[in-house]
């Protein structure tokens, strides 16, 4: 495993903290805390003042709502590089929904006066916060549809892919996730998206391994997220 990343390092190699002037990002440095959050423990809970932007230094959180009757509705998951909460933090308002760790996992926090004073300040930030915004949309909608589409291997495909955007972060290649993980965010069984990914395996896009799996062919792997059951 490659050695763990600190904190300064996780911010400055950031897409936003790279944009950032020294005077700026010397300001983030002084007062970004980390965290450390156990497996099968909230990171955010639901109706809870929005104090931090949140972002994911290695680890897997899965957002989720649970209605009154007690039935939960999986939104998305954020994995290493990733950041979420800016929404709400714009807001001034409280969490909508519950993020919990499926793996222990490492959080940067940047408190909300910190993330105000970026918005009201650097060009560059606000700029990646419309970035960002946009890509979390067309993620929700990509989540959205493969829901509804009848192929396991669609539905795990557009999990797998979700977690990377390179226009918003850079992430190692392998994946650390469970079956059981993937089951979950692709809306399915445990043995289904284990088929499923064998399928992908076998066309060459992704690779299994003991602890998570080698995504091979990222391009290829979002073909068939969208739909493309050729895969090119």
């Amino acid at each position: 495993m490659p050695p763990a990343i600190a904190l300064p390092s996780f911010i400055r190699g950031s897409a936003w903290g790279g944009r950032l002037s020294d005077y700026e990002l010397a300001e983030v440095l002084a007062v970004v805390k980390e965290g450390v959050i156990a497996k099968n423990t909230a990171v955010v809970q639901a109706a809870e003042p929005a104090r931090h932007w949140v972002g994911v230094i290695t680890g897997l959180v899965a957002q989720s709502v649970t209605q009154s009757d007690g039935n939960t509705t999986f939104l998305s998951a954020v994995g290493d590089g990733a950041w979420f909460g800016e929404g709400t933090l714009i807001k001034r308002g409280n969490w909508g929904y519950d993020a919990v760790a499926l793996q222990e996992t490492r959080v940067a926090l940047l408190p909300l006066a910190t993330f105000e004073w970026l918005r009201a300040r650097s060009l560059s930030f606000n700029h990646f916060l419309q970035v960002l915004m946009n890509a979390r949309l067309s993620n929700f909608i990509a989540l959205a549809l493969s829901a509804r589409h009848s192929s396991t291997e669609v539905r795990v495909a557009t999990a797998i892919a979700s977690l990377f955007n390179a226009e918003l972060y850079e992430r190692e290649r392998f994946v650390r996730l469970t079956q059981s993980e993937l089951g979950m965010l692709a809306g399915t069984s445990r043995q289904r998206a284990n088929d499923a990914l064998g399928r992908l395996a076998e066309r060459g896009l992704v690779q299994p391994r003991r602890q998570g799996l080698d995504v091979l062919d990222l391009a290829g792997l979002r073909r068939v997220a969208s739909g493309d059951q050729d895969g090119g």
